[in-house]
Parts: C-alpha cells; sequence; structure tokens
C-alpha cells in the first residue's frame, strides 16, 4: 500500500504517548499524549538513522524492538551497544519502550518461536533469558517498560497447563524487572493464550497481582476482538497501563492498518487515554509497512496530532450520552 492510500479515507476517524498510568489529569489541563513510532515498522533502516528520523518528525520516543538489524540482544557486546543507543536517545531527546516482538530473533525457522508456552523447558528457558536482558536493557535506556507476550498454546498442551507454564515462566522475569525497577507490560494478542484484557486479569490473579506486572494495551486489538470500544478498553486497563500501541484495524481481522483504513475513531479512544494520566509512550505498531516506513512515520504522527486536538475538545452529546460515554 503506498502512503497516500495509507492516508486516505477509510472509516477511521483522525486523533502524543509515555510509561506509567498515574493520577487523571487535573479538569481544565488534559494530559497530553507522547507518541513513539516502533522500530519493527522501519527495519529497512539502521537504528541510528531510524531514531534520527523519529526525533526530526518530533516524535517524543521510540517503541525500539530488540532485533538483529537494530539492537540485537544476543550480540556479544550487547552493554557496549546498549550504552551507545543510550547516549543516542538522550541526545535526541527521545524516551524508549523495549519491545520484545521479533519474529526470528531467537528461532531461524519458527515465527515468534519459541514462546514462554513452549513444550520444551530448555526452549522456554530461551525465551525467559530474552526477556530478562531486555529487562537490563530497559533499565540501561531508562525505558518506560518492557513489552511481552504470552504466545500461541501449543497443539495438545490442556489449557491449564498452559496458564500454569506462564505463570512459572514468568516468575523470574517479574524478579528481573522488581529488581531494575522496570515494569513488565504483557500485551493480549489474538490468538494467543493471553489475548484479551480478561486473560491478562487471569494471570494477574494467578500469579498474586505482583506490582511489576502491567499491561500493553494494542488499541487495534481492542477494535478486533473485544466486547468494549477502544476507548471503554482504555479506561478498563487505566490502572494497569504501562504501554500502549496504536494503529487501525477491523472489527474481527488481525490486521495493523494504516490510520484511516480501519474503522477506529481515534479522537475518543485518546481522549479517554489522557483522561487516565497516562505517562508513557503510545506508539504506532506498523510491522509489515516498513517499505514505507518514513513516509507513514511523518504521515502518522500528522494523523494523531490532528486526532489529538480534536479529543482535547469537549465530547461531542453524542459520545456523552452513550453507553460508557466519555468521561
Amino acid at each position: 500500500m503506498s502512503g497516500d492510500e495509507a492516508m486516505g479515507g477509510g472509516a477511521g476517524t483522525v486523533g502524543s504517548g509515555a510509561g506509567v498510568a498515574g493520577e487523571p489529569a487535573a479538569e481544565g489541563a488534559p494530559n497530553r499524549l507522547r507518541f513513539g513510532y516502533g522500530t519493527n515498522g522501519l527495519t529497512d533502516l539502521r537504528l541510528d538513522d531510524a531514531l534520527g528520523l523519529l526525533a526530526d518528525l518530533g516524535y517524543s520516543g521510540v517503541g525500539l524492538t530488540l532485533d538483529h538489524m537494530h539492537l540485537d540482544p544476543l550480540a556479544p557486546d550487547l552493554a557496549a551497544r546498549t550504552r551507545r543507543v543510550a547516549r543516542r536517545l538522550t541526545r535526541l531527546g527521545l524516551t524508549a519502550t523495549v519491545e520484545t516482538g521479533a519474529r526470528y530473533v531467537l528461532d531461524p525457522r519458527r515465527k515468534h518461536g519459541p514462546s514462554l508456552l513452549d513444550p520444551d523447558p530448555q526452549r522456554r528457558a530461551d525465551r525467559v533469558r530474552l526477556l530478562i536482558r531486555a529487562v537490563q536493557v530497559a533499565a540501561d535506556l531508562d525505558a518506560h517498560a518492557v513489552h511481552c507476550f504470552s504466545g500461541i498454546t501449543p497443539d495438545g498442551t490442556p489449557e491449564a497447563t498452559a496458564w500454569q507454564r506462564l505463570a512459572d515462566t514468568l516468575a523470574p522475569v517479574l524478579d528481573a524487572a522488581t529488581g531494575a525497577g522496570v515494569p513488565l507490560a504483557i500485551e493480549p494478542e489474538p490468538g494467543h493464550l493471553l489475548g484479551t484484557l480478561a486473560d491478562f486479569h487471569h494471570l494477574r490473579l494467578l500469579l498474586g497481582d505482583p506490582e511489576p506486572l502491567g499491561l500493553t494495551l494494542d488499541i487495534g486489538h481492542c477494535q478486533c476482538l473485544e466486547p468494549q470500544s477502544p476507548a471503554d478498553c482504555v479506561r478498563a486497563a487505566a490502572p494497569w497501563l504501562r504501554h500502549v500501541q496504536i494503529e487501525d484495524m477491523r472489527r474481527g481481522v488481525h490486521e495493523h492498518l494504516p490510520f484511516g483504513d480501519g474503522e477506529i475513531d481515534f479522537p475518543p479512544v485518546l481522549r479517554a487515554l489522557a483522561a487516565t494520566g497516562y505517562q508513557g509512550l503510545t506508539v504506532v505498531e506498523l510491522p509489515r509497512h516498513s517499505h514505507a516506513g518514513p513516509q507513514l512515520a511523518s504521515q502518522s504522527l500528522e494523523f494523531l496530532r490532528r486526532a489529538d486536538e480534536l479529543a482535547a475538545t469537549p465530547p461531542t452529546a453524542h459520545e456523552a450520552s452513550a453507553p460508557g460515554g466519555t468521561s
């Protein structure tokens, strides 16, 4: 899809993001969101070039996916590379959230493998080590949070076994996050064991509600499969928000789309997000559009800024009277 098509018509309505849920903004002084862009949508650029682009465009930060083409989490000199990235972020005035959704960084043959649910305990341990490395990278970058996900339940694995496996494998990661003072933000992913907000709460209670466990909320995923509207999902998720991803999407179709190509009405979503007092990054997530990454990064920020301006205006009578209407 071309950049012009990406920001053309469509049902989406126009509507800046960084890491921890806080107190709602005072009346008359709405919280201004801080927007970032995911490096998984800029894989054709060197990391230095990608960060420079985002700073030049006016982004507040970056969703930094640890991957071979950018900050390789398996590199023997990872600590030195991380220090260089930290200096670059500081010079550019960018903040970061560390993301761990690289497709083939651990297994060159299986997308997102191995997961925390892999039947092989040694392979599960590989994912755990990656997440613990990500926590250290996040601490060194002074990042808002570390993003992660459960993975798909392997064939033949009972659901109860999968949940216990997820809880067991996350325990050392949560210990590392506690020690580093970095929140771990797990993402409900369509098709995964942990696929919905309800699943997040199931895990949270299974683990005993550990303080470092937070939530990555993907706005498109809310549109795709949650029973509530995306704006209502934001309000429901507010106490646990540690990271936010954003893109357009259609109901029932898990396809990350440029803004305007899906069905989401963005000003109510951004208004709800600002009202939570969220202080993390709101990161554009377009991992299949790297071929047009620089153009889409520019157009996405323009779109979000317009939507954010509309979000700062009082809600319409229709929004205010709708069930779960804008607060």
